[in-house]
């Protein structure tokens, strides 16, 4: 059973959809979904996944990460009412959802990269349990940076790690012994925490809830210190200050693009055969 064959089993449970079963036997059908605002499309594979596996046939209309304006059909789908009736409210929710993050994303993205063109846009764990790889392919889609899947696939020194063994260089050592040649990242929240950690070699130092001015200035003794150093940037941005951060950062990491951003909204029409 995968990710859809789970979403569907909570929609139908066992018993089925019992309001088309009971007005429906083989009626057929065709349906499009469209567009009602202008966005960046996202979810058309997962959806088109949705009405395969209740029986419909689909024809995409658009791509997932295509512009499309508000009115616009992104789906075409054919078969029992029955069936299209049965996907319908989970590959709108699908579509809707990750064309939020996809569309939030691409404005963010291109706001930031006027003014630094090497700055990167990234995504946080963060996410709806159970839905975070369909988020993380929507920042993607919408010219985003996944960042780490789960906890996992990177390493990322937190304050709670550090609170509890209460020393950066003790820290990084330990890690570095049980995790030779792996990449290190920390998060800091203060100057000398930055600094420690750039003399101690990691490859990445995430600078956590600075304001622009004072983190310019730690990215730039960071830099003194070993300029590949990589720097981003998380906590309290918004899309009000983020072009302060854009112009230092190499990373720009925010969590509300998976976990605040509003769908973005899809409807089906269904036509008789």
């Amino acid at each position: 059973m995968d990710d859809i064959d789970r979403f569907l089993r909570e929609d139908v449970g066992k018993k089925g959809d019992i309001t088309s079963d009971a007005l429906f036997t083989k009626e057929k059908a065709r349906a499009v979904i469209i567009s009602k605002e202008d966005c960046v499309v996202a979810g058309l594979e997962e959806a088109q996944q949705v009405f395969k596996k209740v029986g419909a046939s689909v024809r995409l209309l658009s791509k997932d990460g295509d512009s499309v304006q508000r009115g616009n059909p992104v789906m075409e789908m054919n078969g029992f009412v029955r069936s299209i009736l049965k996907g319908e409210r989970l590959a709108l929710n699908i579509i809707g959802m990750m064309s939020g993050i996809s569309t939030e994303t691409t404005r963010i993205v291109h706001l930031c990269q006027k003014i630094n063109p090497d700055v990167t846009i990234a995504a946080t764990r963060k996410t709806t349990p159970g839905f975070r790889r369909f988020e993380k392919k929507a920042i993607i889609l919408g010219g985003g940076e996944p960042h780490r899947y789960g906890l996992y696939d990177a390493v990322l020194v937190k304050d709670n790690h550090l609170k509890m063994i209460n020393s950066i260089e003790k820290t990084l050592r330990r890690i570095k012994r049980k995790l030779p040649g792996v990449p290190i990242e920390i998060e800091v929240e203060n100057e000398t925490d930055a600094l420690s950690a750039a003399r101690f070699g990691v490859e990445i130092i995430m600078l956590d809830n600075f304001n622009p001015k004072t983190a310019k200035n730690v990215a730039r003794k960071i830099r003194q210190i070993n300029p590949h150093i990589l720097i981003e940037v998380s906590g309290g941005i918004t899309a009000e200050n983020i072009e302060k951060y854009a112009l230092f950062a190499n990373r720009i990491s925010l969590g509300y693009l998976t976990h605040s951003v509003k769908n973005k909204d899809f409807s089906l029409e269904i036509f008789k055969n």
